[in-house]
């Protein structure tokens, strides 16, 4: 057992066979000018050999085997082992350092002890003659066997620190992969959670072009925007766009129940202010909303008597939609009184109908448009939104607007810096109303370059 545990300590310092080292060199030097002996060395004793970490007067000499007489039976004594004489001694006597060419006759060694007193190995001096030494000279040995357990220890501090960088380098390095793994599955996540959060793509709405473009600010956060175009029955439409409080899953929630009951609410009672009047209660109602809120925009289409359609809408707390009329004319649609939806229980909203003629469109937007901020630090606001479509030049399409509207968004040094919806709604005039094509809906995440957008 005690054996057992002096190889522990050994294997602690992991010093067998380590290349030569300096310290230890000057070590056995100072020891054979100190006693002026031929010979000197710093050894460790291994389970079944002598080790010589440092050795002078000893060339080419490595390791010799463990047998009693000198170095292995120094280890076993707790003071300094003196022999004066070899052949007089008859355990040494026989040790092949004394039977060999070395021929050594005499020996003296100090064990090289731990602070928790295990032997390593010893500092040695040898000489082919037999000689005395003093107290003093023992003491001296012992010092130098001190010595070389202080550069023991200060080495093995320094390689339980590298260790310990190691180790934090490695967890670091453990720690930023499982980050980007975890950051993955989110950004993963989250697109997911926001493709069941829209609609896959426009419908195709007979005499009507619909165009859509959604962008969400950061991947990493689900968008409170949503916006969607759904059949009535009888040649009716519906179609809402919103903003809800907040982002992340709390509002993914919030966006969920918003949008199924503004379906649900339009296919019992198609009227406007009644549909946002049931969307309001639903989110007073519903516990896990808490004090969130939302914003919407939700309108009916009909087809009109003559061409085109007729849009009501009602509006709650949400900025005004646009209708472009061609040539530059252009008119804020915001009925009066519309409230925030899911703040108060006595909120009440407003509707306003319209013709949407032929050649005709309606842009639909959440503040992310307009809070999007110039070169000089302002934002685009509802005036100068205004003034970007009165000066389109391009034709009154859906496609068109959400595409100049987007090119706008890019021309922001900074994007829009939050999430962004865009609907739009256009009556083609009658020769191109032939061509009409389901729009296909855009995601776009931060990050993702116009060009790359399907």
């Amino acid at each position: 057992m005690e054996e057992a545990a002096r190889m522990d300590a050994v294997r602690r310092y992991d010093i067998l066979d380590t290349p030569p080292d300096g310290a230890f060199d000057r070590v056995a030097a100072m020891a054979a000018r100190l006693f002026k002996v031929p010979v000197a060395s710093v050894t460790i004793v291994d389970e079944d050999r002598i080790w010589f970490k440092a050795a002078h007067g000893l060339e080419g000499v490595s390791e010799i085997s463990r047998e009693p007489g000198l170095c292995g039976s120094a280890i076993l004594a707790d003071e300094t082992l003196v022999i004066p004489d070899t052949l007089t001694d008859p355990v040494a006597v026989n040790n092949g350092l004394v039977t060999g060419p070395m021929a050594v006759r005499f020996y003296a060694a100090a064990p090289i002890t731990t602070r928790d007193g295990h032997r390593l190995g010893t500092v040695n001096i040898l000489d082919t003659k037999p000689r005395l030494i003093t107290e003093d000279d023992t003491a001296t040995l012992a010092d130098l066997a001190a010595i070389v357990l202080d550069e023991l220890e200060m080495r093995l501090a320094a390689l339980n620190a590298l260790r310990v960088e190691q180790e934090r380098r490695i967890d670091q390095e453990a720690a930023r992969e499982r980050a980007e793994r975890d950051m993955a599955a989110i950004q993963a996540f989250a697109s997911t959670l926001q493709r069941t959060l829209l609609p896959p793509a426009l419908p195709v709405v007979p005499g009507l072009e619909l165009a859509c473009h959604y962008a969400t600010a950061s991947p990493q956060n689900v968008g409170g925007d949503f916006y969607d175009v759904f059949p009535l029955g009888g040649k009716r439409w519906a179609f809402f766009l919103g903003d809800v409080c907040g982002k992340g899953p709390e509002a993914a929630a919030l966006t969920s129940l918003t949008r199924y009951t503004l379906r649900a609410a339009a296919l019992i009672d198609p009227d406007p202010d009644k549909v946002l009047t049931s969307l309001n209660t639903a989110l007073l109602l519903d516990p896990a909303v808490g004090t969130r809120f939302c914003t919407a925009v939700f309108g009916i289409l009909e087809p009109h008597e003559k061409d085109g359609f007729t849009v009501t809408v009602a509006t709650g707390g949400h900025p005004p939609a646009y209708h472009l009329r061609g040539q530059g004319a252009v008119e804020a649609v915001h009925p009066k009184g519309g409230m925030l939806i899911g703040a108060l229980a006595e909120a009440h909203f407003a509707s306003h109908a319209f013709h949407l003629a032929p050649g005709e469109g309606l842009l639909l937007y959440t503040d992310g448009l307009t809070e999007a901020r110039t070169l000089g630090g302002e934002m685009i606001g509802e005036e100068g939104l205004t003034r970007f479509l009165a000066a389109r030049t391009g034709p009154v399409s859906a496609a068109a607007v959400i595409g100049d509207t987007v090119d706008l968004i890019d021309a922001m040094p900074h994007g829009a810096g939050d999430d962004v919806a865009l609907l739009a709604l256009s009556v083609p005039l009658a020769h191109a109303a032939a061509s009409l094509t389901a729009t296909a809906h855009t995601i776009a995440p931060a990050g993702e370059t116009p060009e790359s957008r399907p």
